[in-house]
């Protein structure tokens, strides 16, 4: 198994250039089964491990997918030949629960396995089947798969439960083909949830108020294919801009939207940082001391979940006490014991994790147990004392893509084995 290898202790330096949003990615490919005239041409993907899961899925539901470049994909979706989505692919990872929504809005029908992901915390689909339900899909669960159909779907009103930014973008998509407006109440904000009604809306359907509290989708008869490129990632960026205060360095982020990082550039700032935006870029440095701060991650404009573990170990590392209380996820201080490895001194109390910031961290071997706690123990090894050895990194390739020759350019030493 791959490793990587980090040997702390230089300040990152220079510009990075961030990638398309994973989460926005794993939404729009399944999305592009929409199209039934056309071709989906998809640039600025992120050149993923979760990419190239859905490239997969896609292909064995017979649709053609073609790989312009590394960042850029092709998609025929009118070569699709079945609704069955069962395959290892779709089972190991979470976002294969879009194709349940877009194969029942094209075919009123489909049979998709329950998805897997990062182990961190019960993520049920309830909203989800009841938003289908309320479209007039019938849904049973048998031997691990979900079975939908329904004759026509129903434009109606559903109001969620909880915020949750899958149901949200599940429900868009399902409803764009149904007779009359849907409209959703209570739903998930996130760049990606605007991004994927920015894509739908390109193929032809009728969305507004994606980015509000209040969605509305006036259902159209069919939808072609187009030419589209991906948001930039918030979360991609958030982890390199914390890397880099971690680290007291000057980094400039290139291809970004600085609104969407609002409040990690907020907090940032609290600690002690410097943040400058620009039209597409931030740039972060350090030239002063830092203090520990209190976080609570919210759904988006809040302080992203996605974003609290790298953030752990910043705080770890900094003077004073520091909070960190998780609202989205039960289980996503997993990353916490690996940290103490190296010598951080945390104690989580259910959701809240109690950060007292020590001088140094001392490099281990460690294990990346979810996606974003991977990211958290890159950074704890860029600030470490000695080597730090990280097993488990296909977590971190779910997300990241080649970071190792990122975080490279910009002067760490670290290598993948």
């Amino acid at each position: 198994m791959e490793k990587l290898i980090i040997n702390g202790g230089s300040s990152l330096r220079g510009e990075v250039e961030i990638n398309g949003a994973k989460n926005a990615a794993v939404a729009l490919l399944p999305a592009a089964i929409l199209a039934s005239e056309g071709k989906c041409v998809i640039d600025n993907v992120p050149d993923i491990e979760d990419v190239h899961c859905l490239e997969r899925i896609l292909k064995s539901l017979g649709a053609k997918v073609n790989k312009l470049n590394s960042n850029a994909l092709e998609i025929n979706a009118q070569t699709i030949d079945t609704v069955n989505a069962c395959t290892e692919d779709v089972r190991r990872m979470r976002a294969s629960y879009y194709f349940i929504g877009a194969l029942l809005a094209r075919f009123k029908e489909a049979r998709v396995e329950l998805p897997g992901g990062c182990p961190i915390g019960v993520r049920p689909i309830d909203q989800h089947i009841k938003g289908f339900e309320a479209l007039g899909a019938k849904v049973s669960i048998e031997h691990g798969a979900v079975n939908i159909m329904a004759e026509k779907l129903v434009g109606t009103n559903i109001f969620f439960d909880v915020v949750s930014v899958g149901a949200t973008i599940n429900l868009m998509i399902a409803a764009t083909l149904a007779e009359g407006t849907t409209t959703l109440e209570n739903v998930a904000k996130e760049p990606h949830v605007v991004d994927v009604a920015n894509f739908l809306n390109s193929m032809g359907a009728d969305i507004k108020g994606a980015g509000t509290d209040v969605i509305k989708i006036r259902g159209v008869e069919k939808l072609s294919g187009c030419n589209y490129s991906v948001v930039p990632d918030q979360i991609e960026a958030g982890t390199f801009m914390i890397a880099t205060v971690a680290t007291k360095g000057d980094v400039v982020l290139k291809n970004v939207i600085p609104k969407h990082l609002d409040s990690i550039s907020a907090k940032l700032i609290e600690m002690g940082a410097k943040v400058e935006e620009g039209d597409d870029s931030v740039r972060v440095y350090v030239d002063g001391p830092l203090k520990g701060i209190n976080i609570k991650t919210a759904p988006y404009p809040g302080f992203p979940t996605d974003v609290q573990q790298p953030m752990c170990t910043l705080l770890s590392s900094v003077p004073g006490r520091s909070l960190i209380v998780e609202t989205i996820w039960e289980n996503r201080h997993k990353h916490v014991d690996e940290l103490e490895k190296m010598g951080a001194q945390i104690k989580v109390e259910g959701r809240t994790a109690i950060i007292d910031g020590v001088e140094t961290l001392t490099g281990t071997l460690v294990n990346a147990t979810d996606l974003r706690a991977g990211a958290a123990l890159v950074i704890a090894g860029l600030i470490a004392e000695g080597e730090t050895q990280i097993t488990s990194i296909e977590h971190i390739d779910r997300g990241y893509p080649h970071i190792e020759d990122k975080f490279k350019k910009l002067g760490a030493k670290i290598t993948r084995r």
